[in-house]
């Protein structure tokens, strides 16, 4: 079988020879720890990408059949984005950036992290009219038409590929930082926080049709949130379900009038609060599945849904930073979980710094020994 076979059967509940071993790439500050180990070369980790040929080159040297991040759509953020710029730097080094979606953040030196956020630009009625509106509207230039028209006959067949759909809270979270979007939704102007997700929602859902229209033919359908944290979600489900619960549908609707059956949504976190919405308004596959410091999402989320909730994700990574008993241990977890069908094992994120590289291959070998 081809690992598109292998992943698509699991997720529809048909038969398949064996688990493919997937994951969702690396921090770029361990791609460097494994430069240095002299596991692989510079070259390697200043080149690598989500689905390029350096990720395909390197899934062979470690063992993995692909990654589940295979996605392509369109330019469906800013457009143009803003010019980023610095705008200060502290005496400690510190730089006041504003970036692409006009949030300023504050960048220290030597720091990897997430950068903290300062201030953002879209605060008011007047910065949405002037500066936002006018770049979150659909033009032929988002899409590229020709990729699409030769997609089906150019894509690599053997692992599947997915249709980015962006984002319908996400991205604007982005925008405007968790303070700003809590003081809009909340304190300062709901009605214009609803018209910025109209207004956003409308063209990515027109950037994705344009892309159905050419023909072109995908496995799955695919969204980045990030919209909860540690203990649930950044707002209230109410509030979520009245801004977008209408979006996703409308998305997801047009999924469906071309042949897209499994949707995937990105969201970090634990997300149970937000997973009714979601799934109610056709989203079906929980990816990543975080485990943090809560536990396994994905079991308890089958339980109350069936069979029509499915899974990427949910393999603990920190096991890959131990030894080969607890990769023992996490593999005997995911066997179990896999038996439940539908449920396609993967690293719960991004492969972070510390992680040994010949435990990865470890884990790939083994995984792969999996029969269902």
């Amino acid at each position: 079988m081809t690992n598109r076979e292998r992943a698509l059967n699991i997720l529809h509940y048909q038969p398949a020879d064996r688990l493919p071993a997937v994951h969702f790439g690396y921090w770029n500050e361990l791609l460097w720890e494994w430069v240095e180990q002299g596991h692989i070369s510079r070259e390697t980790a200043a080149g690598w990408a989500d689905g390029n040929a350096i990720d395909t080159e390197l899934d062979k040297l470690l063992g993995w059949d692909f990654n589940w991040y295979r996605t392509v759509g369109s330019n469906n953020s800013l457009y143009p984005c803003f010019e980023p710029k610095v705008l200060e730097v502290l005496p400690d080094g510190t730089k006041r950036v504003q970036n692409h979606d006009g949030l300023i953040e504050r960048i220290k030196p030597g720091v990897t992290s997430i950068p903290s956020e300062d201030d953002y630009l879209l605060k008011d009625r007047e910065a949405f009219e002037t500066l936002y509106r006018p770049k979150m509207q659909f033009c032929p230039e988002r899409v590229n038409y020709d990729f699409y028209k030769t997609f089906n006959e150019t894509r690599d067949p053997d692992v599947p590929i997915g249709l980015h759909l962006g984002s319908v809270l996400g991205n604007i979270r982005s925008m405007v930082s968790v303070m700003g979007m809590s003081y809009l939704m909340y304190d300062e102007d709901e009605a214009l926080f609803a018209d910025i997700v109209d207004t956003y929602a409308e063209m990515q859902y027109k950037c994705a049709e344009e892309i159905l229209k050419t023909g072109a033919k995908f496995d799955f359908a695919h969204y980045w949130e990030d919209i909860c944290f540690n203990s649930g979600p950044l707002l209230s489900p109410d509030t979520f379900e009245e801004l977008c619960a209408k979006h996703y549908k409308k998305r997801n609707d047009l999924c469906h009038r071309y042949g897209i059956d499994i949707i995937s949504l990105d969201c970090d976190g634990v997300t149970d609060k937000l997973l009714p919405i979601w799934f109610e308004n056709g989203i079906n596959t929980m990816f990543p599945i975080e485990i943090g410091t809560w536990g396994d999402q994905f079991e308890a989320a089958r339980n109350k849904y069936g069979k029509g909730m499915l899974g990427v994700g949910g393999m603990d990574k920190t096991v890959l930073r131990l030894d080969k008993a607890a990769v023992d241990r996490e593999l005997e977890r995911l066997r179990r979980l896999s038996a439940m069908g539908g449920f396609l094992p993967c690293p719960d994120h991004r492969l972070m710094p510390g992680t040994k590289f010949e435990l990865v291959q470890y884990y790939a070998e083994k995984i792969k020994e999996i029969r269902l």
